[in-house]
């Protein structure tokens, strides 16, 4: 209901043949630029406050560019960059710019190298200079890199501290300039490090160039890089010589595919993205493995190579459940089962009642699940039937089988997604008076006062859409009861890895179980829990336990969700509401091979994101609770 933010989707291509052989098979040797193109539009979805590409050329001659980007703020920046690419052209002959070679030589982006990147902010932070690729200047070819990636670091300040301890005096505090300065120091080292080998040979002048550029390893720059990060990533780069690369956390957190022929090596964010693009199978598209990297050299020599031993299989199900394209063949039989799953606890919140239940959901990420829903739902109404059959002591009428047999699961599409609200209008009271609008409804979908209202949602966060607009709007159907549906489970944690949700206070469920907690009068778990984040956060991070679990133990789900309908209910609203979330065994048996479950369960995959959580509570305390009024 609430859209979430992640950070963020990558796209790289590399070109294995000449750009002439792509204009004489393809008809153009914008090939790459046009694949890249789709791809960032495929992943839209991804990110869409800034847009950045970078291409490099190779065989380029001196004092000429080789290395180019572009980038845009906003939601239509993939339109923008790629306008001010093609703008580069609008003066060029058609028949000089069908000429390969001359594109080679004089024009921009003709290149056979190509990043692309969506970014969503986690941070807050903005600004075109916030968008990648970052690109790191240098006038060895060999030392130019420009990096981008899909990633969140939680221990920013020590990679800081280690870099400033070397000397260097990063422009910026962000995870993504430091990544660039400590990788770009790496690199630096890489390259001096073939430059003594070549003097050793006895080579001289561009001969040593042409050798370092032949023997860089960013399999040793990435080693020497990415060891210390505790974050999910998945970081790509190019640099000014060829070299290509993308590399995945060894926690395996954030997605990363690739497809390999003789003619492109690609990487996206999202397997589907692949399989459109270039017109592939499931199998063709590999998914590349946790601490791994995809590196292919300026030869075009492709491998994947270990950098990093894997430390965890985490894989986020988030990703499953909310942000990755639903189109994905895997992802989208595990969000039917999701929503299949949920049939008994529904059946039990409409006391068995199908004949009077009418089912829908929230558009549109919840539509695959609510599928799943009424999969579920017509298999149990489908048993119902041949019990009812088998059950009889005679021969039926035909009227009683016509009875019998016209039972059915009843689906109506109820909401409607109607405008979005315009951030201009920033007074309170007319901000939510259009945030009510946001959803409109079908009236006289359903019986008024007789039948029970079932929707599903992917996920419910914050609550804030359910109380300004959702419930309230559903209600003028006057249904007998409303039974609001999550396909996640209760949303209890904040993240670190690169989705915007980093706050304790906004989850509705970490709300409603600190409003239990007064109401109990157990102040002191809140005091206990406070003053044993803030030991924690003071130990090694190996050492960390989440403190922050400890609230939740006093109180059984259902408990919870009766105090989240109590605090969400819009006033006036006396109609029967019950939620009913997803338990972390269903989450677990629909999505089995993606573990990585610490919104859900606490259990952070990284010590960096222990610390974090710890850290959330005490900052909810004393900023948000104002603790020194209350204890």
């Amino acid at each position: 209901m609430e859209p979430l933010k992640h950070e963020c989707g990558v796209a790289v291509i590399r070109l294995l043949k000449p750009l002439d052989y792509y204009q004489r098979k393809y008809g153009s040797w914008m090939y790459g630029l046009n694949k890249l193109y789709l791809m960032m539009e495929k992943q839209h979805n991804r990110g869409q406050e800034g847009a950045g590409m970078a291409c490099v050329k190779l065989g380029g001659t001196p004092g000429h560019e080789y290395m180019f980007r572009e980038r845009a703020e906003g939601k239509d920046a993939i339109q923008e960059i790629f306008a001010n690419v093609h703008a580069n052209y609008k003066n060029v002959t058609p028949e000089l710019l069908s000429d390969a070679d001359y594109a080679k030589n004089n024009l921009p982006f003709a290149g056979e190298l190509y990043m692309g990147h969506l970014r969503y902010s986690t941070t807050g932070k903005r600004g075109l200079s916030y968008v990648h690729p970052f690109l790191r200047r240098n006038n060895w070819q060999a030392k130019n890199l420009c990096l981008c990636g899909n990633f969140n670091m939680t221990n920013i300040d020590e990679i800081f501290a280690k870099l400033t301890k070397q000397g260097q005096f990063p422009r910026i505090y962000s995870d993504s300039y430091i990544m660039l300065e400590l990788m770009g120091h790496r690199l630096d080292r890489e390259v001096e490090r073939n430059f003594i080998e070549a003097q050793k040979k006895g080579l001289q002048d561009t001969d040593i160039t042409h050798y370092i550029e032949d023997n860089v390893k960013m399999s040793n720059v990435l080693k020497t890089t990415m060891g210390d990060f505790d974050g999910g990533y998945v970081v790509c780069g190019l640099t000014g010589s060829g070299e290509m690369f993308s590399m995945r956390d060894p926690w395996a957190i954030r997605p990363a595919y690739y497809y390999k022929n003789d003619e492109v090596v690609v990487v996206a964010s999202e397997r589907p993205v692949l399989q459109t693009t270039f017109d592939l199978e499931c199998s063709d598209v590999k998914e590349l493995q946790a601490g791994c990297a995809l590196i292919v050299k300026r030869n075009g020599e492709c491998s994947v190579e270990r950098i990093l031993e894997q430390r965890g299989d985490s894989a986020c199900s988030f990703e499953r459940i909310y942000f990755s394209r639903g189109s994905d063949r895997d992802i989208y039989k595990e969000r039917k089962q999701l929503g299949a799953q949920l049939t008994e606890p529904i059946l039990n919140a409409v006391n068995y009642d199908t004949e009077h239940t009418v089912f829908s959901f929230i558009p549109n990420t919840a539509e695959v699940a609510f599928y799943g829903l009424l999969q579920g739902f017509r298999q149990y109404v489908h048993e119902k039937k041949i019990n009812e059959i088998l059950n009889f002591d005679h021969t039926p009428t035909r009227a009683e089988l016509d009875k019998i047999l016209s039972q059915s699961v009843r689906m109506e599409k109820v909401a409607w997604k109607d405008i979005k609200l315009r951030t201009f209008i920033t007074e309170g009271n007319s901000r939510n008076d259009l945030a009510s609008h946001v959803y409109d409804i079908t009236y006289e979908s359903l019986v008024p006062y007789v039948d029970n209202l079932v929707i599903i949602d992917d996920s419910i966060v914050r609550g804030t859409t359910l109380k300004e607009s959702i419930i309230r709007i559903l209600d003028r159907l006057h249904p007998k009861k409303i039974v609001v549906v999550s396909s996640a489970p209760q949303i209890r944690y904040p993240d670190y890895y690169g989705i915007d949700m980093a706050r304790l206070e906004e989850f509705c469920v970490f709300r409603a179980t600190i409003e239990l907690l007064k109401e109990r009068g157990m102040y002191q778990l809140i005091d206990d829990t406070y003053h044993h984040c803030q030991e924690e956060v003071k130990k090694p991070v190996s050492e960390i336990r989440n403190c922050v679990r400890d609230i939740y133990k006093p109180f059984t789900t259902d408990e919870i969700n009766n105090k989240i309908v109590e605090m969400l209910r819009p006033e006036g609203v006396t109609t029967p509401i019950e939620l009913v979330y997803q338990s972390i065994e269903g989450l677990r048996t629909a999505i089995p091979n993606h573990k990585g479950d610490w919104y859900f369960t606490g259990k952070y995959p990284t010590p960096g994101g222990t610390k974090l959580c710890n850290q959330a509570f005490i900052n909810f305390i004393e900023k948000v609770y104002q603790y020194e009024q209350k204890f």
